[in-house]
């Protein structure tokens, strides 16, 4: 439940106090580590040739002391190791084993040039470096091998991976990374199965020594991540977020970004989010500290999706102990709380896509603003709704994974199989909903344009045959239903608008059927200079700024612009409002919390063995969107009402980080909960008889 890592640095041996982290680890009540073995360097007698030990290690086995030590305290005990970089000798022995650029040059360490960096994909890995795990699991028998950077440092051009590539497709290694070229898209495929190619090797080689133990990648996280993480999710019996602290424009859900894709693949398999002490900024500060409200800020929205807390110190010679009582209260408290924290099932009924494919072969090389932006405008708009939501990975499309929710978001998920459009299509006939945008479903699994969506039958929409933008002073007029006269819920809170920003660039759409009653019609672009030319032209055309349509028991909105991506880039209220509109409408039901009161609050509900939670992060914050943040400014009271699902009983609520009673009251299905001012983060349990 709760980990400690402590990252060796290579003259700590001898100048450092074990007893000290040990008898700190016992304070935290840690009950699992992390330690540095091998690779890199050595901290314990190896006898494999070219494993390089620790000039300051001497006759000691410092690896192994802390293991001892850990033992005693009843601690479970990985071993990390880090293939990533050797010294001389090791390219003496075998430049072979040394990652090659494209320009045919040895590749030398960037930060330390007298290290050289490994190919991952050859037998440096696969043979050296499988010597050094079956070592460390012999000696040690340890419960796991965690191998950070072990996937590489860039692509490599070594004559191993020339020849493997050339036997596997028959091609030479891309020069380009356009997806759509053949070597390109072959060496993508090639590329993940050669890493779990080793994942595999690395895991058996373990468990023929410890059955028990298991080998555990530092790997995987949302659409940009390089492995499938459908297939990470089967091997991985557990799984490390390496994300370990905000660093430029990244707002503190982000943590709790992570737990929600990790677990979309993984289920109830336990996930755990590293995070660091220091700065993670790209200046790389390894032995800074970082301010104790942001610490507290960021490990609490990762505990409020569910991720285990593990706190990573790199230099076992603390120079800087400001955090240690930050993380000791943090972890205190975790541990007080634990049998609420032991999470059995979210009770979220919303779900946003995410997808590695249309990352890889539709976004490419510019995949971070092109998918991911449009997936991080729908999360902050779903957090500033209070909707608590889940992630669902496009691998897992069929009813055992999604039938749980009412509603899947697909955030322009361009690139879908027929398959998955079956799915798709499968999961609305079965009366769920969708809220769609921009190009999801253009596109099939390989990134290649479809003539018409896959989903046009959903949509009501067929493909026009091209996309515009980016469209400059671009407008949507709000629209109300001709035969009522009202406007759509689509359009609750816009009563006194009439025209609100459209996106940046929008698909051309032809209706299948009547579009006259779209809530929003598109006003076309228009200049913005000279003064004098800015107004609308007329036009005989009103093409629809959205689709929205009842198809048997569910629901389909489609957004033919990109609002998710607009969103992100300006944060534009009005789109925030329509966001939250269009999933509440697509919904089409209670939520299973809702929460009145100032502030902007990640939510989540969670199911125990025989009780509930309700987890509100506090992120209203002058610095939510660029840490780290000076204060936490405390929120006032919050109204919770929590529906119980079920026939349960409640007993008893009251307030985790407060600590103490909340009075409450029953209304039909539902609970009334009180919450009191909120720093960073209170969790509302409710226990039932």
């Amino acid at each position: 439940m709760r980990w400690a890592q402590l990252v060796l640095v290579e003259d700590d041996p001898g100048n450092y106090s074990p007893q000290f982290w040990l008898d700190y680890f016992r304070k935290v009540h840690a009950d699992a580590a992390c330690l540095s073995a091998g690779g890199c360097v050595a901290y314990y007698p190896t006898q494999i040739p070219l494993h390089y030990r620790s000039q300051w290690l001497g006759d000691r086995d410092c690896f192994g002391d802390l293991v001892k030590g850990c033992r005693q305290l009843g601690m479970n005990v990985v071993a990390r190791t880090d293939p990533h970089a050797v010294h001389q000798d090791v390219y003496d022995a075998h430049p072979d084993w040394i990652a090659v650029g494209a320009d045919g040059s040895k590749r030398r360490h960037t930060s330390d040039p007298e290290l050289w960096i490994t190919c991952a994909l050859g037998p440096y890995n696969f043979e050296f470096m499988t010597q050094v795990t079956e070592e460390i699991v012999s000696l040690y028998r340890v419960d796991g091998i965690f191998t950070n950077r072990w996937a590489g440092s860039g692509m490599c051009y070594c004559e191993h991976c020339r020849a493997n590539f050339r036997d596997f497709c028959g091609l030479d290694l891309p020069r380009t990374v356009d997806p759509q070229n053949p070597a390109r898209r072959e060496y993508i495929v090639w590329h993940q199965k050669r890493l779990f190619e080793l994942w595999r090797l690395w895991d058996a080689r373990i468990k023929a020594i410890n059955p028990n133990a298991a080998y555990i990648a530092n790997a995987g996280g949302g659409a940009l991540s390089e492995l499938d993480m459908k297939t990470v999710g089967e091997l991985a019996p557990t799984l490390f977020a390496d994300r370990q602290a905000r660093r430029g424009l990244m707002p503190p859900w982000a943590n709790g970004k992570n737990g929600k894709e990790y677990r979309a693949t993984l289920g109830r398999k336990p996930i755990v989010g590293i995070f660091s002490v220091g700065l993670e900024e790209e200046y790389r500060w390894k032995d800074s500290v970082q301010s104790g409200d942001e610490i507290r800020l960021w490990v609490a929205d990762g505990i409020a999706q569910d991720l285990r807390p593990w706190f990573a110190k790199f230099n076992a010679k603390p120079i800087d102990k400001r955090w240690l009582p930050v993380v000791e209260d943090i972890y205190q408290w975790h541990y007080r709380n634990e049998r609420y924290l032991r999470n059995e099932m979210s009770l979220a009924r919303v779900a946003m896509v995410y997808s590695q494919q249309t990352a890889t072969f539709y976004g490419g090389a510019n995949a971070r603003a092109m998918v991911e932006d449009a997936a991080l405008g729908f999360y902050q708009a779903l957090v500033e709704a209070r909707i608590p939501f889940e992630m669902v990975h496009d691998g897992l499309l069929d009813a055992e994974h999604v039938d749980r929710y009412r509603t899947l978001i697909f955030p322009n998920i361009a690139a879908l199989s027929t398959e998955q459009c079956n799915q798709i299509r499968g999961f609305v006939e079965r009366g769920g909903s969708i809220v769609a945008s921009y190009e999801t479903s253009l596109y099939d699994e390989w990134g290649v344009r479809r003539k018409d969506f896959g989903l046009a039958s959903l949509f009501g929409a067929s493909f026009g045959g091209r996309t515009e933008g980016p469209m400059l002073n671009s407008y949507l007029t709000l629209e109300k239903d001709p035969a009522t006269g009202e406007f759509h819920p689509l359009l609750r809170g816009f009563e006194d608008a009439t025209r609100i920003v459209n996106g940046v660039n929008r698909v051309l759409v032809k209706p299948l059927g009547n579009a006259s009653d779209s809530p929003l019609a598109v006003v076309p672009s228009y200049p913005d200079l000279p003064m004098e030319e800015v107004f609308p032209r007329p036009s005989a055309v009103k093409d629809p700024g959205v689709f929205v349509r009842e198809v048997g028991r569910g629901r389909v909105l489609y957004f033919p612009w990109d609002i998710g991506r607009t969103f992100w880039d300006v944060l534009d209220v009005d789109h925030g409002k329509l966001l939250r509109n269009a999933v509440m409408w697509a919904t089409n039901e209670p939520g299973p919390v809702t929460i009145q009161g100032k502030g902007v609050l990640d939510v989540s509900i969670w199911m125990q063995k025989n009780s509930m939670t309700v987890h509100l992060v506090n992120l209203t914050n002058p610095m939510m969107m660029k840490g780290p943040v000076r204060e936490i400014i405390p929120l006032p009271g919050q109204h919770v009402t929590i529906r119980v699902p079920g026939h349960r009983r409640v007993q008893r609520a009251h307030l985790l980080v407060a600590a103490k009673e909340a009075p409450f009251h029953k209304e039909k299905d539902a609970i009334h909960v009180e919450a009191p001012s909120i720093g960073v983060h209170e969790v509302i349990a409710l226990d039932f008889v």
